[in-house]
């Protein structure tokens, strides 16, 4: 899978997707993508624009990706969802585990 991957600083990047939905068909090619990204780098923000559509395997997978952060004590951070992905987080309550912010410029200010 083909990820935009922005180097904002020493230990940051911001990952842009170059597709429009995270599904059981391209899960794996995701988390092989963002492998290198996350063990690179002690703070990642992921650009969710793009997603017009995450299923229950795509949340596991970016599960996955907020674990391994987590693990080796970085931070993870998504923004700039659609609503209709900003709808599934909050309907299974992933808005609680994530920091989820509206534009780029305010997930960098959490960090």
């Amino acid at each position: 899978m083909k990820l935009n991957v922005i180097e904002k600083d020493a230990g940051t990047a911001i990952v842009g997707f170059a597709v429009d939905n995270l599904d059981a068909s391209n899960v794996k090619a995701f988390k092989q993508a963002m492998e290198p990204v996350l063990s690179g780098h002690h703070r990642v923000l992921l650009d969710m624009a793009a997603l017009k559509f995450v299923d229950s395997s795509g949340l596991g997978a970016l599960l996955s990706c907020l674990r391994v952060m987590n693990n080796k004590d970085s931070q993870l951070v998504l923004f700039g969802m659609a609503k209709p992905v900003r709808a599934l987080f909050e309907l299974v309550r992933m808005h609680r585990v994530f920091g989820i912010y509206d534009s780029e410029q305010d997930a960098l200010a959490s960090l």
